[in-house]
């Protein structure tokens, strides 16, 4: 029969401590038996891709782009059919267009909730409890909804195009004209929507956020249908030639001002201008609190 160790004396008004024979490890300390490993940016994009999948707001606007690019890409092409107008020479694919156009207005809501809902609820602080490094948030955010968006658009617009295509005779669309009336606009709205979520992570407000990018995307263009003054002409033809409307139907060979962007310059231009409201987005980051 063996006797218990006997405990070490305690001091004086000192409460009884019960000492603890470690797990793995010596008297007094514990090793987890669970393998620890610093978390990379596979993990922040996992727990992105959760994150945007389970919240409603995702469903929503991307349930209702899909349903605006079909509905709105069937029946201009249900009204050109019943009209019997001539089309040989006018671009099936660029009927597409009007549906896109509204379509990128969820994908803007969509950018700016990504990020501004967290700092809206007080969740952001919590991303950043388990993820420290903010400019890995950013980056597995980016990603996330850039290759999401960018794959709902690619698909809808394809299939809008084959049933437009079915639907109506005319010009056949030749292999750029499908490129560029899909993988083209689907790059050009899913860069729309990081340039929203960039300008979400400055602003930190939901509704200011995306008045602003409605703003970008409009407000040139209809600024430009109502400067009449002779002295305003050249800022109404730039308006007309760089608004985003007209960049998107430049996609599809049907831009309103032939001097404007063409082919697959409006990507580049939209592209510099994220990758400026990206470094500052990542800069506010760094910089301001939470």
């Amino acid at each position: 029969m063996t006797t218990p160790a006997t405990p070490p004396p305690q001091a004086p008004g000192q409460p009884f401590q019960q000492p603890q024979q470690g797990l793995g490890g010596p008297a007094g300390t514990y090793a987890s038996p669970i393998p620890v490993r610093s978390p990379g940016l596979g993990d922040a994009i996992a727990s992105e891709w959760t994150k945007i999948r389970s919240v409603r707001s995702t469903m929503w606007t991307l349930g209702v782009m899909i349903v605006l690019l079909l509905a709105v890409g069937l029946l201009s092409a249900f009204a050109v059919g019943a009209s019997d107008a001539e089309l040989e020479d006018t671009p099936v694919l660029s009927l597409g267009f009007f549906g896109v156009l509204l379509g990128s207005i969820c994908v803007i809501t969509l950018g700016v909730l990504t990020i501004s809902s967290e700092y809206g609820t007080g969740m952001i602080r919590t991303t950043l409890t388990a993820c420290p490094s903010r400019s890995r948030v950013l980056i597995a955010k980016s990603v996330v909804f850039f290759l999401l968006t960018f794959s709902i658009t690619a698909v809808t617009t394809g299939i809008v195009g084959l049933l437009q295509t079915a639907m109506l005779g005319g010009a056949t669309p030749g292999g750029d004209d499908w490129l560029r009336a899909t993988v083209g606009v689907a790059l050009y709205v899913a860069t729309l929507g990081l340039l929203s979520l960039a300008v979400g992570a400055l602003v930190r407000h939901s509704a200011g956020a995306i008045t602003l990018m409605i703003a970008v995307v409009l407000l040139p263009l209809v600024l430009a249908m109502f400067m009449f003054s002779p002295s305003l002409a050249d800022l109404q033809q730039a308006l007309l030639e760089y608004s985003i409307p007209s960049q998107l139907a430049a996609f599809y060979d049907a831009s309103v001002t032939p001097s404007g962007p063409s082919g697959w310059e409006p990507l580049w231009i939209v592209l510099g201008v994220t990758a400026v409201a990206m470094t500052g987005a990542f800069a506010s980051l760094d910089r301001r609190d939470v």
